[in-house]
């Protein structure tokens, strides 16, 4: 019996563990993010947040409405729902009240989102002159230029691009492969591999960057893109995600640019629009960027396409 108990025990805890590793743990921080506030919602109200009913849940969405985008509305519901779930409850999100309500505040307020402004070619450009501009010594000009020359050009979320390690890089003749081992659509680590060919113009070349940077640091295994102590020393410690946003929006600024519209996206956004602008179909754009649909690609599409096939390029004034 004693046996059978200890095993059930072990099963348990093997279980539980299971179900925290089929989610990131950027996942679980948001659900558990998200919840919190439903969880002070209810509390002030002097409402039950677990198990909730969807009568509370469309309350808690009508009094996020007033300051709230529609897509927060939607990951906000997702995550009480999920927290449900993993607590052992059963939410019914499709209730009519919760539909319909979503649908009435989507009339009210309207469905379209504007996103954040991508890193274009221009901006690129400024950002990569301005570090070069720079009183500052060669290894931090190297890593910031590699981050920002790295991240363009693969078309990087930032956590997969403070994710790479040494062990992931490899130069060839063409340019070079990156391997990515996990991602935000690839949660099974199944990976893939982009590649990064040589750009004609050196000062603007990812891969010319990153062979200084890692000739200066003389790194041959581990995170590539690493942390400074006190006085530029480098650490082997990874870069935070949130440092890329910081870096990016620091040399905007100095490029005399208004950062306020760019965040860690626009790095990526960047890549896949300055591609559609070139001409690249969306299969090759998704092939970088590692989009699993191509609703966000065609999206990228469409707005670098919005003056090349605009229709009043037909008129004659």
């Amino acid at each position: 019996m004693n046996e059978l108990t200890t095993d059930l025990k072990s099963l348990h805890e093997e279980t539980l563990s299971n179900l925290k590793s089929s989610k990131a743990n950027n996942t679980l921080r948001a659900y558990k993010s998200d919840f919190k506030d439903f969880g002070a919602f209810c509390a002030k109200h002097s409402l039950n947040p677990l198990p909730s009913e969807p009568k509370i849940v469309s309350l808690y969405l009508t009094h996020l409405s007033k300051n709230s985008k529609i897509s927060t509305l939607r990951r906000r519901l997702v995550s009480i729902s999920m927290v449900h779930r993993l607590k052992g409850h059963y939410l019914d999100t499709k209730h009519p009240i919760i539909v319909e309500n979503l649908m009435g505040i989507r009339r009210v307020k309207g469905s379209i989102q504007k996103g954040k402004k991508p890193i274009l070619i221009n901006h690129l450009k400024a950002i990569i002159n301005v570090i070069d501009d720079q009183k500052i010594e060669d290894i931090k000009k190297f890593r910031d230029k590699s981050i920002i020359l790295i991240g363009f050009g693969g078309g990087f979320r930032r956590n997969e691009l403070i994710s790479i390690d040494h062990e992931d890089l490899e130069f060839v003749t063409e340019g070079l492969k990156i391997t990515i081992r996990k991602s935000k659509t690839d949660q099974f680590g199944e990976g893939m591999v982009k590649g990064l060919p040589y750009f004609t113009n050196e000062t603007y070349c990812p891969i010319v960057n990153l062979k200084k940077w890692l000739e200066i640091t003389k790194i041959k295994s581990g995170p590539i893109f690493r942390r400074f102590s006190k006085g530029l020393s480098l650490t082997d410690k990874r870069l935070t995600d949130q440092s890329v946003v910081l870096l990016m929006k620091e040399y905007l600024q100095l490029a005399g640019i208004d950062n306020k519209n760019f965040s860690g996206h626009s790095l990526r956004s960047g890549f896949a629009t300055v591609a559609a602008e070139s001409g690249a179909d969306e299969r090759s754009i998704m092939a970088m960027t590692g989009h699993k649909t191509t609703q966000m690609v065609r999206r990228y599409i469409k707005e670098a396409n919005i003056f090349k096939n605009n229709a009043l390029n037909r008129i004659k004034i």
